[in-house]
């Protein structure tokens, strides 16, 4: 019988990918191949690599949008060639920009909607640096209005996402973040006097707390500052940082004033690939007045085509996220969104309510009052293990649980986090919760001699 030679050079459609030359080669990591590969070849081969990856839908450590329609993948590809700043090139997609400030605006409780003015952005930790720079300069005019040295500006906040600090040391500003006494998981109002001064450009109140999800006091914190103009003269702004609150008490907490029906309230950003449901990319900063956003930082660009303002860290990007975003606000409405954070909200809850039953936890936040997410430690004694141990313990059934520390002062708690977000539905949580107390036990009767488990990223 003749021996049959298979050709690993033919990369013809009809060829089986793996027995192509391609697939007997590691592919190139760090410099370009000399030849070209076919293009299902080429696909087959990243996606292989990308099956290394955890699962996205079980990191319970993100609060970034898992999920999506397939009607979002399609817009996605739609866009992906529109260069949304290119706004005369493509106006349709600046209108669907416009909208969707002004329906966040609208949301938010901003008065007037034609004196709104906001932007897209690439996420909220742009968003939020885009809101501190504004108060940066209003700051500076103010000073400079009233012929005073500028000094050195500081921001006061509590315990803040990593954006703040990126912030403050970028553009040379102070941050005064709030160390946690007693058992405080915020900024309280009392803490305000004594860190903010006539060189505090505002204070940032946080929707949503990163390390635990509680909401800060937005409107206790404003009345603070309206004692303290009363009684030391200082008039100092609030900036609302509402990542991923900002789309969830408009639906689920409306007896919670946080937003623009305060008037200290002078911005507010947000993430629209958090709660807002958008795929990951596309943040939102939004002022209610257009006088809280100084014409300084405005540039105007002519070379794509048209005379165009632009106020962004960033340039190009695509429009997809943008056009996404308004698809769900279409396609979801108010009664969708509800729904889904309500469900997001109560399957929290009951999250919460089993894990402390398991009586190995005590629990930090319970899902409760704010986002839809809960937070335990383990109760004081020697368990023969840690929150990291069981962190990688979990992840061997590829659930990824974020546990670190809290902020200052507060280090010597360890906690975990476990955020629900849409597609985590009741049947899966308990899927988790199970997994939890084998892995519990597991540690308990198999203690961690000399664990060098350590805290990992956590607050995607």
């Amino acid at each position: 019988m003749p021996i049959c030679h298979v050709d690993l050079s033919d990369h013809s459609s009809m060829q089986d990918i793996y027995a192509t030359k391609g697939s007997q080669e590691n592919l190139p990591k760090y410099r370009l191949p000399k030849n070209n590969t076919e293009p299902r070849a080429a696909y087959a081969f990243v996606r292989d690599e990308l099956l290394l990856d955890g699962n996205a839908r079980q990191n319970l450590a993100t609060f970034c949008t898992t999920w999506m329609e397939d009607e979002v993948r399609q817009l996605m590809a739609d866009g992906a060639d529109k260069n949304m700043i290119d706004k005369d090139l493509y106006p349709q997609t600046a209108e669907i920009e416009n909208r969707c400030v002004h329906i966040i605006a609208d949301l938010w409780h901003a008065k007037e909607s034609k004196d709104t003015i906001g932007c897209s952005t690439t996420g909220s930790s742009e968003a939020a640096m885009l809101g501190g720079l504004a108060l940066k300069w209003k700051w500076r005019q103010r000073r400079e209005a009233e012929g005073k040295d500028t000094g050195k500006p500081n921001i006061v906040t509590g315990p803040v996402q990593i954006c703040w600090h990126k912030f403050a040391r970028y553009f040379d500003v102070e941050i005064r973040e709030v160390p946690l006494e007693g058992d405080a998981l915020g900024l309280k109002p009392e803490d305000l006097r004594k860190y903010c001064d006539e060189n505090t450009i505002g204070v940032v109140a946080t929707l949503g707390v990163t390390f635990t999800g509680i909401y800060e006091p937005v409107e206790a914190l404003a009345h603070e500052l309206d004692a303290m103009q009363r009684d030391l003269g200082l008039d100092i702004p609030i900036h609302v940082d509402a990542a991923s609150g900002g789309f969830i008490a408009p639906f689920i907490q409306r007896d919670i004033v946080w937003d623009f029906q305060i008037e200290r309230v002078k911005s507010i950003n947000a993430s629209g690939h958090k709660y807002g449901l958008a795929p990951l990319g596309v943040g939102w900063a939004i002022w209610a007045s257009k006088e809280d956003l100084p014409e300084d930082l405005i540039f105007y660009v002519n070379y794509l085509g048209g005379n165009m303002p632009t106020f962004a860290l960033n340039f190009s990007r695509p429009g997809s996220q943008i056009i996404a975003q308004y698809y769900n606000f279409l396609r979801l409405g108010w009664d969708g969104y509800t729904a889904i954070q309500q469900a997001n909200s109560d399957t929290a809850q009951w999250l919460g309510e089993k894990v402390a039953a398991l009586g190995c936890f005590e629990m930090v936040y319970d899902g409760q009052g704010g986002l839809p997410a809960i937070a335990y430690k383990l109760k004081d004694g020697d368990h023969g293990f840690t929150l990291y141990d069981l962190s990688e313990r979990m992840q061997m059934r590829g659930w990824q649980i974020a546990s670190y520390p809290l902020p200052s002062n507060r280090q010597e708690t360890v906690i975990q986090r476990i955020l629900i977000r849409r597609g985590i539905s009741r049947d899966l949580a308990q899927l988790l919760l199970d997994d939890l107390g084998r892995a519990f036990e597991h540690l308990k009767e198999n203690p961690v001699l000399n664990s060098t488990a350590k805290p990992g990223f956590h607050h995607g």
